[in-house]
């Protein structure tokens, strides 16, 4: 019989998460999120969805596994969560929510969704959840992986 193992699951950094947000259910934008430093529940980094890093400030619970950081243009919130694969010993970090578009964004106002995610080697015991991830977690994780195989720079 096999024991159910107690894993602390925390958002890595510094880290790189290919990231997808749609406005009003209609999708807008591929990017790159950075996760610099969390430090005293403060999140620093940027996320790039046109090609310049835009700078990002937040925070992150950790008990309740909750982000909120603001970029200039938007405001996200959302939650972590993760999808091992035993059979490839890869842990997928999953943080998707809510987000609101803000002045000076031509889409001020708009609410939307986002999803982001990275990966990394799973060195303990597999989590088993029982369920699949939502299917963006997929397509921002090959698009993280495009872009690294394409060494474009983060």
């Amino acid at each position: 019989m096999q024991t159910a193992q107690q894993t602390m699951v925390s958002i890595p950094f510094p880290s790189v998460w290919g990231i997808h947000a749609a406005i009003v259910g209609k999708p807008i934008v591929w990017g790159l999120l950075n996760i610099n430093s969390i430090t005293d529940n403060r999140v620093i980094g940027t996320v790039n969805f046109r090609g310049t890093h835009i700078p990002i400030n937040g925070s992150w619970d950790e008990n309740t596994k909750q982000i909120r950081f603001d970029s200039p243009y938007a405001t996200f919130s959302g939650n972590l969560a993760i999808f091992d694969d035993p059979q490839i010993r890869i842990r997928h970090f999953i943080l998707n929510g809510r987000l609101i578009m803000k002045p000076p964004s031509l889409q001020a106002g708009e609410y939307g969704t986002w999803v982001a995610t990275t990966d990394r080697a799973l060195t303990g015991y597999p989590v088993i959840s029982g369920t699949l991830p939502p299917v963006g977690v997929f397509l921002t994780s090959n698009i993280l992986s495009q872009l690294q195989q394409n060494n474009v720079r983060f």
